[in-house]
């Protein structure tokens, strides 16, 4: 989704301002996006210590989850927080809105309908509610069994927040930092999960996909103002808390701080506001191909490589040496040096379905394969095919600096990592060969050359 602008724009990252607010109730999900699959994660426990529990699948899934999540942190917690003990939850509600007589009475809810479509922690009767109806089993059907555990692990993060926070050091804090925390603390969960740590749930990496892409599906509607007293995270700053956790510890989401920097943003412009940010197949190639050409034959350069401008033709993006179109709809071929853009079938439907960034996110990896050529790097195989996805990254970390005409809108990013996690063809080497089998490493990709720039991409990710 690129917008037009004048002048010099600082496009991805604001720094969330400190808001005078304290989260009183947890989250509350809308349940959106593509379904992800996502194998089954574990057939249960007896959930008879839930309240208000039917005994379904949907809470047997639920009490399983929160077992091994007292389990977890009753052993991690006093590793991190100097040997206090982890105090157990005061208790668990389950819901159906649909069953308007006889709900039991949830703590912090007038009506247990105020549940629909939700779960929660709330910190003052430090419980968990969620709704099993409606929620529990859509979140099984788009993305599989381990959405419900990264939603009630997230809400289980929100209760070791408040035993961690033994100073009240994060009474003001605002909440999109208290949402990031809960997301991190959720990634080191379902590391566990992943690793077979647990004696109750299992689940592998299309699982761990799953569960990321409930996230994205959970992300705050696009546009909306870090400074918001609701926001929770955009798709990227959600799934880079997430992977912070998975690829970490406690501790590292304990020090996620008020110095933390989200790539939510508002919109700049009405009309960019009213495109909903977005620019047609055409128009983007029109703005976007100059503008790579010009960042990415200025970091070739500045590396003593030769930089020639690589051709740009919409033909089927197939190279004379390669049997099909192997990288996807957007091919580069180095003889001559040229782009080629299928904008028929997967991009237009993607362009169109995901967003435009979708779009720049492959003609950015490619130029970062010719990009690669240039300095005499290699573009085949897995190895190339990370450094050019990398390179796409460090690209969309730049727009907006220097000399850029345009600036992302927000929105982008979750393009990128809604695009990464549905499909490997920014992550192909030029033998078609893809870089990672999983979205959840594509993301990590692509997240390196956001953060790291590209000094990071050439020295391997």
């Amino acid at each position: 989704m690129m917008a037009r602008v004048r002048g010099s724009v600082r496009a991805l990252v604001v720094t969330c301002a400190v808001l005078a607010v304290l989260v009183t109730t947890a989250c509350a999900f809308p349940v959106d996006g593509r379904a992800i699959a996502g194998p089954e994660v574990s057939p249960g426990i007896d959930p008879s210590f839930v309240q208000g529990t039917n005994g379904g699948d949907e809470d047997r899934l639920a009490a399983a989850t929160l077992r091994d999540l007292e389990g977890y942190w009753g052993r991690e917690l006093p590793q991190v927080a100097g040997g206090a003990p982890f105090r157990p939850l005061a208790g668990y509600f389950s819901v159906d809105p649909r069953n308007r007589t006889g709900a039991v009475p949830v703590p912090c809810l007038q009506n247990p309908q105020e549940v629909r479509g939700t779960a929660f922690y709330c910190p003052s009767a430090d419980i968990i509610a969620w709704d099993r109806g409606e929620l529990l089993p859509q979140l099984r059907r788009d993305f599989g069994d381990s959405a419900v555990v990264v939603v009630l692990s997230h809400e289980f993060g929100h209760a070791v927040q408040g035993r961690l926070d033994r100073t009240g050091a994060l009474q003001g804090a605002p909440t999109i930092l208290l949402e990031a925390q809960a997301d991190c603390y959720a990634g080191v969960f379902l590391r566990q999960v992943r690793d077979g740590a647990l004696p109750d749930l299992r689940t592998g990496a299309a699982g761990i996909d799953g569960a990321m892409g409930a996230l994205i599906g959970f992300r705050d509607p696009v546009g909306t103002s870090p400074r918001n007293v609701q926001a929770h995270g955009n798709a990227f700053d959600r799934v880079s808390s997430f992977q912070d956790g998975f690829d970490g510890d406690p501790d590292v989401c304990q020090a996620i701080g008020r110095d933390r920097v989200f790539t939510q943003e508002a919109f700049r412009s009405q009309a960019d506001e009213s495109s909903g940010g977005n620019l047609g197949l055409q128009p983007l190639i029109d703005a976007m191909v100059p503008d790579l050409d010009r960042w990415f034959g200025g970091e070739v350069r500045r590396r003593g490589g030769q930089w020639t401008t690589p051709g740009t033709e919409r033909d089927e993006a197939t190279c004379p040496d390669a049997d099909g179109a192997v990288q996807g709809p957007v091919a580069w071929c180095a003889t001559p040096s040229a782009v080629h853009i299928d904008g028929s079938g997967t991009l237009a439907a993607d362009h169109a379905r995901i967003g435009d960034y979708a779009t720049g996110t492959l003609l950015a990896s490619r130029f970062g394969t010719a990009a690669l050529a240039a300095l005499n790097r290699p573009t085949a195989g897995a190895e190339g095919g990370r450094a050019a996805l990398c390179l796409a990254g460090a690209y969309s970390a730049a727009v907006g600096s220097g000399a850029s005409g345009f600036a992302l809108s927000p929105g982008d990013l979750d393009e990128s990592v809604t695009l990464l996690l549905r499909e490997d063809t920014a992550s192909r080497g030029t033998d078609g060969v893809a870089a990672a089998g999983t979205g959840y490493e594509r993301i990590r990709v692509f997240r390196a050359g956001v953060t790291g720039g590209t000094d990071a991409c050439l020295r391997g990710v």
